[in-house]
């Protein structure tokens, strides 16, 4: 099945290469539970295989009760003291023993394939179909020319790989194995998992399995079925002998009893259906409507060029339209790759993690897990989001414990880093501890979800019970301040330290002094929280109207954003702070994006300030999560440029071949942050989705801007199927025509105002009755459901 456009082909001319970390430049296939990573070797292939459900290596401790420190920093805060202050809570958890640690995830181990090599290759080359799932490493050996092909099944639950030939002599060894990895021996960083491992051959069978640290056991049945041919018991291995074709399957478990899951597996994997062609072909018909939800299209012609080629024009500083455009449809492919509705939310590695003890392989929900999902409603994934939510709901009582315990407060306290099951602190440092806006921060995901179901129970049942106990803590930690207004305290811009807590020596330390009185941040994420609050309530008819009162109130007492000397949004309202603009988080930015307090036109002196704030910050602090999360305020700014620019230095920086992106620039460039570690963070992946979409629509409840921050370089395009919170859009356009077209389709009673390009002209004189004309290029329109309306420039 490799038919399909070249804009959605990875198409590779060069091996996984990365020394002794391979993994982070393999071609991803999975199905949200299931991820295989395939190497690409011709001798020696490796299919690193993981599950959403494993991880090791986390330590819960029981919270202690340490409430009395929040009087105690605040006096500190008071007198001035804030480095003491800052330390203040995380000392005394210390003191106390306190030693909750984070959990890493697991990989399950790896399938391993080992074929000779005649002469030296010729013609090598891997591809990734993602309208397919499939990825497939092809090559010439004499007069031999090799396929080897794989996809995750979200039909069947396995993973099928086949080997093909165009000579029926192929030869192979085949066994699954612990994953190796770089960081030294398995046998000292994890003794249970080595110790523990099995290996069995029973052609044509191959049984692996080994042991977690909670005792269950993890593993894997790898049935291989030649054409032609000899099978033969290795040793450690299957060796098949002058096949002409091999199918291999593999179905894995976890969180069980190596003979009970080998018996299970081996019947399951005997009545599966034994042809590559027709598995793929289950699969697919459920892969590709979701990965064709939606469709952007920015070039008019198919671009045939391999990564190599499209990375190296981007190298100079300006990337590809085809590379733009096919970074979007990647996103999307990993995002339902790694991720399903009922499982585990996606994560900074996705479902393609070589390592044991991953550098920032949690959920941290301090801008990273957010910028996963920014993308989904409006990109027609919507359906995937649950996982988030459901994540965050089986750890609330852990929440509430933080929240009584930490800080003397009802309601709950969200820690910025959590793993399955473990929701109490675990990274015990200041800039983690005394920031409290992780809670209202996701209450914005459980809101936008109704929105744009427009699901009145889940309102009801799931999301105004998180919201409430969201601001249950915000009623008791907040203080008015003697001008009437609330003061925040201890308060956290994350993870910026202010310019004048810099240490004086130049001490390269990561978040030397984080802890203030009133981030920006932290007021922007309450107003939204109250706000939402109150209309939610008001919608399902919530009788508890003292409450709306209260948080009406409440709203009143939040004090007004502060400007700089250079005309800045300052990121503390406190004199005592001053803004720092080497920084990669933009937090302060929330009122504009991702929050949407208020546009240019609402208030467009105070929109000016959030603007000079945004270009103040300095490129070389950046990392590749920040630079798409710049490219999408500038977006929501209208700066098509300006958003472009920043996937430029993005796809300069921080993009490997196989187009995972990377925290930062491992070559040290100077367009963002130095450090060596250089991590694979997929945030920046699904981050860039959502730049994409913001240069071409803004969405709001009562608003939808259409080509709202347009590059000049994107002269023409397509979009179908992006949403809004009441329906679906498609549009195309051409700059140099000056023509524009549009249909819009209904899904739930509809009164929005729509704003068209300015490049073109329209005629409104034939319109539905119930569509008023606000200007050359404004709407507002009523819509029953299923109506569809079609725009059209003259």
């Amino acid at each position: 099945m490799n038919e399909g456009k070249d804009q959605y082909r990875l198409k590779l001319n060069y091996p996984a290469s990365w020394w002794k970390n391979m993994w982070r430049e393999a071609l991803p296939s999975g199905n949200g539970k299931i991820g295989a990573a395939v190497y690409g070797g011709i001798k020696d292939e490796t299919i690193l295989i993981n599950h959403e459900e494993l991880w090791h290596l986390g330590k819960k401790d029981e919270v202690p009760d340490v409430r009395h420190t929040l009087a105690e920093t605040r006096k500190w805060m008071s007198q001035g003291e804030y480095m003491a202050a800052s330390w203040n809570l995380t000392n005394t958890l210390k003191e106390k023993g306190y030693k909750t640690r984070l959990a890493s995830r697991l990989p399950l181990g790896a399938l391993k394939v080992t074929m000779p090599c005649e002469h030296a290759f010729k013609n090598y080359g891997r591809v990734l179909n993602m309208e397919t799932g499939e990825v497939s490493v092809k090559w010439r050996d004499g007069q031999k020319i090799y396929e080897r092909k794989l996809f995750v099944s979200r039909a069947d639950d396995l993973i099928a790989y086949e080997i093909t030939s165009n000579r029926a002599s192929i030869r192979a060894d085949v066994y699954l194995a612990l994953h190796e990895s770089e960081g030294g021996k398995l046998s000292d960083r994890v003794p249970l998992l080595v110790e523990s491992a099995e290996g069995k051959v029973k052609a044509p069978y191959y049984y692996y399995a080994t042991k977690n640290e909670d005792g269950t056991d993890l593993g894997a049945v790898l049935r291989v079925i030649p054409t032609n041919g000899q099978i033969k018991e290795g040793q450690g291995c299957l060796q098949l002998i002058n096949t002409g074709k091999i199918l291999i399957l593999v179905k894995v478990f976890v969180k069980g009893e190596r003979q009970k899951d080998w018996k299970r597996l081996t019947e399951e994997l005997a009545n599966i259906e034994s042809n590559y062609h027709k598995l793929l072909t289950r699969h697919v018909e459920l892969h590709r409507p979701l990965f064709q939800s939606a469709k952007i299209e920015l070039t008019a012609h198919d671009d045939p060029r391999s990564n190599e080629e499209l990375l190296l024009e981007a190298y100079s500083g300006e990337a590809p339209t085809t590379l733009i455009e096919k970074m979007w449809a990647y996103g999307r492919y990993l995002f339902i790759s790694g991720t399903r509705p009922k499982g585990q939310p996606f994560g900074l590695y996705g479902l393609w993690f070589g390592d044991y003890r991953l550098m920032w392989g949690h959920h941290m929900a301090n801008e990273n897990i957010q910028m996963m999902y920014w993308h989904s409603n409006v990109g027609g994934l919507i359906e995937f989001t649950p996982a988030l939510f459901d994540y965050y709901d089986r750890m609330m009582e852990d929440f509430r414990i933080n929240a009584r315990h930490l800080y003397g407060c009802r309601g709950i306290f969200i820690p910025a880093g959590t793993t399955p099951g473990i929701g109490v602190p675990n990274q015990v440092v200041p800039v983690i501890m005394n920031w409290t806006g992780a809670a209202g921060w996701l209450a914005k995901h459980f809101y936008d979800y109704f929105l744009f179901s427009g699901d009145q129970v889940f309102l009801k049942e799931k999301a105004l019970p998180f919201m409430r106990e969201a601001a249950l803590f915000y009623e008791d930690f907040l203080e008015l301040g003697d001008d009437g207004f609330y003061k925040i305290y201890p308060s956290v811009s994350p993870e910026n330290t202010p310019e004048n807590h810099m240490p004086k020596d130049g001490q390269p330390l990561a978040h030397p002094m984080p802890t203030t009185i009133n981030a920006t941040a932290d007021f922007a994420i309450i107003k939204e929280l109250l706000s939402h609050l109150i209309e939610g309530s008001r919608i399902v008819g919530e009788k508890a109207l003292d409450k709306i009162d209260q948080w009406e109130a409440m709203l009143a007492k939040i004090p007004d954003y502060q400007v700089n000397d250079d005309g800045a949004i300052r990121e503390w309202m406190h004199p005592d702070f001053t803004d720092r603009y080497e920084h990669r988080h933009l937090s302060h930015i929330y009122p504009i994006f991702p929050g949407q307090e208020f546009t240019r036109e609402d208030n467009p002196t105070l929109f000016a300030a959030f603007e000079t704030a945004v270009k103040q910050r300095l490129i070389g602090a950046q990392t590749g999560w920040s630079l798409v999360h710049m490219s999408s305020i500038y977006a929501r700014m209208g700066d098509g440029g300006k958003a472009l620019e920043c996937l430029n230095i993005l796809a300069q920086s921080c993009l490997m071949n196989n187009f995972f992106t990377l925290h930062n620039d491992w070559r040290d460039m100077g367009i963002c942050m130095n450090s060596q570690t250089a991590p694979v963070q997929l945030d920046a992946n699904l981050g860039w989705i959502n730049a994409v979409q913001e240069m071409l629509i803004y969405v709001s409840p009562s608003l939808v801007k259409l080509l709202p921050a347009l590059p000049s370089k994107w002269k023409q395009g397509k979009v179908e199927n992006l949403c809004f919170t009441t329906g679906k859009i498609s549009f195309s356009w051409d700059l140099e025509e000056k023509r524009f077209s549009g249909k819009i389709m209904a899904q739930r009673e509809t009164a929005i105002r729509i704003v068209l390009p300015e490049f073109c002209q329209y005629n409104f004189e034939n319109l539905h009755a119930n569509i008023r004309v606000i200007d050359s290029n404004c709407l507002d329109i009523k819509l029953s459901k299923a109506e569809v309306l079609i725009l059209q420039s003259v």
